[in-house]
């Protein structure tokens, strides 16, 4: 049952898996190569997820053609936007919490492997509406 402790463990657990990534390649390296690491990196953890998954748009019960995909979508509650940039910007915000919207998921983050410490400064956790309809443990 997912819950939002559960969802926070998950959390912890993705970004623990970023920053092992990010101590053993470093930074300065393109997106994707932070993408094939760390998709190896939850697979050896045992984490389900989709990577470059469509995002689908329903507008009036029909489905719109859109070229939006999510970089991870773990355990399929979590949304992982990865970037390598020298800040992250509202627009990364904005992406996040739209593919967030979208899979109707309660917590996502996002991930500048462009930086010298995960923990402190390359990670941003956001919830919305969803997170709250989940019981607490």
């Amino acid at each position: 049952m997912i819950t939002q402790k559960y969802l926070d463990e998950l959390t912890y657990e993705v970004i623990g898996a970023s920053i092992e990534v990010h101590k053993i390649i470093g930074k300065g390296l393109l997106e994707n190569v932070y993408h094939q690491c760390l998709k190896e990196e939850l697979s050896q953890r045992k984490l389900n997820f989709f990577t470059e998954m469509k995002v689908p748009i329903t507008y009036k019960g029909q489905e719109l053609i859109t070229d939006f995909r999510c970089d991870l979508f773990v355990e399929n509650c979590l949304v992982v936007e990865l970037k390598t940039v020298s800040e992250i910007n509202p627009v990364h915000k904005a992406q996040l919490l739209t593919y967030m919207k979208l899979l109707k998921a309660p917590k996502g983050i996002i991930i500048n492997f462009n930086c010298f410490n995960i923990f402190k400064e390359g990670q941003k956790t956001f919830v919305n509406e969803y997170f709250n309809l989940f019981p607490k443990f």
